[in-house]
């Protein structure tokens, strides 16, 4: 209802004004309560418009799903998809529809009520209060007494000054009343003209999209009456082929196996024969479970799904062999034998346990009948190397795998016959030993056990770059030195190819396990070799320049002798990091993979000869060349007595000196501890055949070990032999420092990475209560930092995923293996540290 106050009516203050106010007044405050409950109305349909359009978008998304799960049914998908889009359209028309309403209803009513209605109350608040005034003062001046002309005049004065403000302040609030009726009309049709056109423009919006809809679904229409009657033949055909394989299987006897199995070598798929088989699992309670194993690439593998990648029973059936098993409870058992376990299996009846006992035998003699290059056809998914970062056993890019491997190893001289047999064109290798094999002398390896000897494929196996410069660092003609030097003088008949397996494997044992061939050396021998590697040790430290090339012999050259040296300075100063926190810690590691780097590796093309990680230089891995024990130890008095350069001072900072002092007794211990640091892998590997231990302790020294000693010597290669010979990553000395923690206060970074990659403990404290990683930002290494932290971040993330989680985060393992790639390869770019000053501890 409108009321409109008549101005003229209000400076009278008459009892019909008094009326009229308390009418509109009432009125307003009637407003103000509709309108705010109109506004929540409208919050709360805003809301559920806004679950409502959540819902829907789930129930689209549900047919999006649909739509990809039906790809095959190019109708069903094509129509879900189209009636999924104009449904989001739709909820798209909703959305635009409710933000109308938010911005018509409630902004606009909320408007008018927060400023028209407040200065409605505000001119109710003074009117009410002048009025009260006004009354007050015509009251005081009624109650004067005429005798007292100074309270008559009083009285008079604020009775004047009173009616001019009363009138001033009532016209204010008729004019504030008039305006309110007048707009409350057009705010309140606007508000609601507004939302009625989003609603017109929502629902034409609506039929527009679903008249373009429209001939799809009458078309649909037409094809579903086609498909229901489609779907009926269907379904008689079915049970007519249900109701005759019944029939048939009826007639059927199940008392026999009526399985068929057939050995097929040349099988299209590869897969040469497959089938359900019982295995017996290898832990303490010897479970029985059910698999699908199959005879593929002359490998045995089972999976427990289609999906999963199988699993490698025998690696090559060449080394194996199989037997049937009637000690057992179970009936219809055989096992299969390989140097290092067994695997038995049942199969259903016998006549399938005959099929497979005869399809593995077949397998292996096809495998001897094949030539040795079809070796490198075997899948290796599931296979797993000693030693190697990735568990997964799936080749990386940036490590050796094939004849890339196999061709470094060959050109070492010595190496292109099996180091125990002199069988041509070996393709495997112990590891540990540093030589080649063939695949029987590589079988009865394996069956020594991983302590004597680790076998592994050239061609199959994927190589680390830190093992295949092992590879070349030793090679046959320097290990046969060693193990058959007294076979002559003994009589011993070394075995030729195509002898008697028995014969091989008892010269094998002789050679390796008994050590029967070894020369063991005489007190004064051991005291002249291992002072002469001590002197060659304090040659290499005072040595910061590299070798000169010289010209190799025209017979086999002997290998040189690895020299230590630092970066020059200038190339530190370079590359330093003034902090090792934040931006600088990324930088360092992602420095590495910028191919536009400005560090490259410095390689002589001359002598063969490039700086290792660890400011040490080793020798190249594609350089052939013979290590002669003889040769190198000639090549050692040679360059002694040679006038060494002068060290520079950030070599005196970044190594440690090592002083020899005069021992209690002279052993092969001590031979290992000096061969170590003064990086001699040849005189390392005489002393652990003359019966070193690997984690023999210098009692006068600190308690140091081999490794500990190789770290200060700086090579890569002598901790990775080192190690593969079981040497301990956790072994610390007198101090309470384990191998990490010398590589860390040295700034090695790529011994940091091998000893992290050989499960070295990065929370191990010395007794000054510093560990490798408080070391490493107190010198302000940021390239170990980041190695560390890395590192530690994986062991979280294994520790999370609890007892069964795999070899760890694959992005932490590619950066582990481009650390390995460059400290081997590419050493110039780890070469960037700050050195640890030592005065700090």
């Amino acid at each position: 209802m409108r009321i409109m106050l008549d101005f003229e009516e209000c400076l009278k203050d008459s009892p019909r004004f008094r009326a009229t106010i308390e009418e509109v007044e009432g009125d307003v405050c009637e407003l103000e309560t509709k309108l705010d409950k109109l506004v929540k109305l409208c919050i709360g349909m805003i809301d559920a418009g806004k679950a409502y359009n959540a819902a829907n978008k789930q129930f689209v998304n549900g047919i999006r799903e649909l739509a990809q799960q039906s790809t095959k049914d190019e109708v069903i998908e094509s129509s879900l998809t189209k009636f999924a889009e104009s449904l989001q359209e739709m909820i798209n028309y909703h959305t635009i529809l409710f933000d109308q309403a938010q911005r018509s209803i409630k902004s606009q009513l909320q408007t008018f009520m927060k400023e028209d209605l407040r200065k409605f109350k505000d001119a109710k608040k003074q009117f009410d209060k002048v009025s009260e005034e006004k009354e007050a003062a015509l009251t005081k001046n009624a109650q004067a007494p005429r005798n007292k002309q100074h309270e008559v005049e009083e009285a008079t004065s604020i009775l004047t000054a009173t009616r001019k403000c009363f009138r001033h302040i009532v016209l204010d609030y008729v004019l504030q009343i008039n305006v309110l009726q007048s707009k409350r009309r057009s705010e309140i049709l606007k508000s609601m003209l507004s939302f009625m056109y989003a609603h017109l423009t929502f629902f034409h919006q609506g039929y527009d999209l679903f008249s373009e809809l429209q001939p799809l679904m009458k078309q649909l229409g037409g094809q579903l009456d086609q498909l229901v009657v489609d779907a009926a033949k269907e379904k008689r055909d079915m049970e007519l082929k249900h109701s005759t394989i019944q029939q048939k299987a009826a007639l059927q006897d199940f008392s026999n196996d009526d399985t068929k199995l057939e050995y097929n070598v040349d099988a299209e798929n590869g897969i040469a024969m497959e089938g359900y088989l019982f295995k017996r699992a290898s832990n303490a309670f010897k479970t029985w479970n059910r698999r699908w194993f199959s005879i593929q690439n002359n490998q045995l593998v089972y999976q427990k799904k289609f999906k999963d990648v199988p699993t490698v029973v025998v690696e090559d059936l060449r080394l194996c062999t199989v037997k049937h098993c009637e000690d057992i409870e179970r009936r219809f058992c055989f096992e299969v034998v390989s140097p290092t376990k067994s695997c038995m299996m049942q199969a259903d009846s016998e006549k399938l346990r005959q099929a497979w006992v005869k399809a593995v035998q077949n397998s292996i003699a096809t495998a001897f009948r094949e030539k040795g290059d079809d070796g490198e056809k075997l899948d290796r998914k599931s296979s797993t190397s000693t030693g190697s970062l990735d568990s997964s056993g799936e080749p990386r890019e940036k490590s050796l795998k094939g004849d890339s491997a196999l061709q470094k190893v060959m050109a070492i001289a010595g190496n292109t016959a099996c180091c125990d047999c002199g069988q041509p064109d070996p393709r495997w290798a112990s590891i540990n030993l540093g030589i080649t094999l063939c695949i029987q002398c590589s079988g009865i390896h394996r069956s020594l056990g991983v302590h004597f000897s680790k076998v592994r494929s050239l061609t199959l196996d994927t190589w680390e770059p830190e093992l295949l410069k092992l590879m070349c660092e030793l090679g046959n003609g320097v290990i046969n030195q060693i193990y058959e030097a007294r076979r002559e003088e003994l009589g011993a008949r070394k075995p030729h190819p195509g002898d008697p397996r028995h014969e091989v494997e008892a010269y094998i044992k002789a050679k390796y396990v008994e050590r029967r061939f070894v020369r063991r050396p005489s007190d004064d021998e051991l005291k002249l070799k291992v002072v002469s590697l001590s002197k060659q040790e304090k040659r290499l430290s005072n040595n910061s320049e590299p070798l000169p090339p010289r010209a190799p012999p025209p017979t086999p050259t002997p290998k040189q002798r690895p020299a230590s040296g630092a970066s020059a300075a200038a190339g530190i100063e370079e590359v330093r990091r003034e902090s090792l926190f934040g931006a600088d810690e990324l930088d360092s590691l992602f420095s590495y993979f910028d191919t536009s780097s400005k560090l490259r590796s410095i390689k002589s093309e001359d002598s063969g000869i490039q700086r290792s990680a660890d400011g040490s230089r080793e020798m190249l891995a594609n350089n052939a060349s013979t290590n002669s024990l003889n040769d190198t130890e000639a090549a050692v008095e040679a360059e002694a007595e040679a006038e060494a350069p002068s060290c520079c001072a950030e070599a005196e900072v970044c190594k440690e000196q090592v002083v020899f002092s005069e021992p209690k007794e002279y052993s092969p211990g001590l031979q290992l501890y000096w061969a170590s640091c003064a990086r001699s892998l040849p005189d390392m590997a005489q002393a652990l055949a003359h019966g070193a231990e690997v984690n023999w302790i210098n009692a006068d020294d600190d308690k140091r070990t081999p490794l500990i000693m190789a770290v200060h010597g700086g090579s890569l290669v002598t901790c990775e032999f080192l190690l593969q010979n079981g040497a301990g990553v956790n072994q610390q000395d007198v101090h309470g420092r384990g191998p990490l923690h010398h590589a860390t206060i040295l700034g090695h970074t790529g011994q940091v990475c091998l000893f992290l990659k050989r499960g070295a403990n990065q929370n191990a404290a010395d007794i000054d209560d510093k560990t490798p990683l408080s070391i490493a930002v107190e010198a302000a290494n940021a390239d170990i930092v980041t190695l560390l932290r890395l590192a530690k971040m994986n062991d979280e993330m294994r520790e999370a995923e609890g007892p069964y989680s795999q070899s760890g985060d694959e992005t932490y393992q590619d950066i582990f293996q481009d650390f390995s790639q460059m400290a081997s390869n590419d050493p110039d770019k780890l070469n960037r540290f700050q050195p640890y000053d030592s005065s700090k501890q």
